[in-house]
């Protein structure tokens, strides 16, 4: 399943790729401004420059547009992502760019990368308590659900998450989660602002292997294919399409 499918299932998609450091990252001036500059030149649509209070740099497109990219530099992490790609391999494209300079302009080598996380999440719009309705997709048919038989239950705070181990060396991982915007109280409120979101986050996470050097843009490949996988086989079969169909009927009700 394509990006542009992705897009048809939620109401915003986001795709994005995390490069987790050992080592803290270069803080120069020229360095970080060169590494920038070299982004621009191949998106020059991103032309939104800043530092934040945390001491991270950002490059990126104007965020009121509904798509826009954007490249990040933290502490010990380079983001790189794109919202509502219009196609996936736009959203490969500028991930490889990244992986592919990293080395160069910002000295991080194969022995001071940690982990490679990618990760496919897409937003739902929707009024009401976010987390009865996560509840009634996820627990329904589960030993938990005995929680919620009494006729007063209601699911007041639930934003649950799961990491599983993919591979025997514990080494490739995945982790999903769905997380409710209404807060333990809000369900008291008479109304919910527009702007409310459910939000599905899968990622895969790829771990060095020890005795191994890693390749990041191998690893990338890898993992993108993995994802898509997993996407296609269980999470869009078994958790987006629940949560869409479960939205909708409230949605008439």
């Amino acid at each position: 399943m394509r990006s542009d499918n992705y897009n048809l299932l939620c109401d915003a998609f986001y795709l994005d790729m995390y490069v987790n450091t050992e080592m803290n990252l270069p803080r120069q001036r020229d360095t970080i401004l060169g590494f920038f500059e070299r982004l621009q030149k191949q998106f020059p649509s991103m032309g939104c420059f800043y530092q934040r209070e945390s001491n991270e740099y950002c490059l990126e497109e104007d965020r009121n547009a509904d798509r826009y990219r954007w490249v990040c530099l933290e502490t010990d992490r380079i983001g790189s992502g794109i919202v509502n790609p219009p196609s996936i391999e736009d959203a490969y494209g500028q991930d490889r760019l990244v992986l592919e300079l990293i080395p160069y302009m910002l000295s991080v080598s194969h022995l001071d990368i940690s982990s490679l996380d990618v990760t496919f999440a897409m937003d739902f719009d929707c009024a009401g308590s976010h987390d009865e309705i996560i509840a009634e997709v996820l627990l329904a048919q589960s030993a938990f659900g005995c929680l919620l038989e009494s006729p007063s239950a209601r699911a007041v705070s639930f934003s649950p998450t799961i990491v599983v181990a993919l591979s025997d060396d514990y080494c490739t991982q995945g982790r999903i989660g769905i997380e409710s915007k209404t807060g333990l109280y809000e369900p008291r409120r008479k109304e919910q602002t527009a702007d409310e979101a459910i939000s599905l986050s899968f990622t895969i996470r790829q771990y060095p292997r020890s005795g191994e050097k890693f390749d990041a843009l191998k690893s990338f490949e890898n993992q993108c294919q993995l994802i898509e996988k997993l996407m296609a086989e269980r999470i869009i079969p078994d958790l987006v399409q629940p949560l869409t169909e479960t939205i909708a009927q409230k949605r008439l009700m």
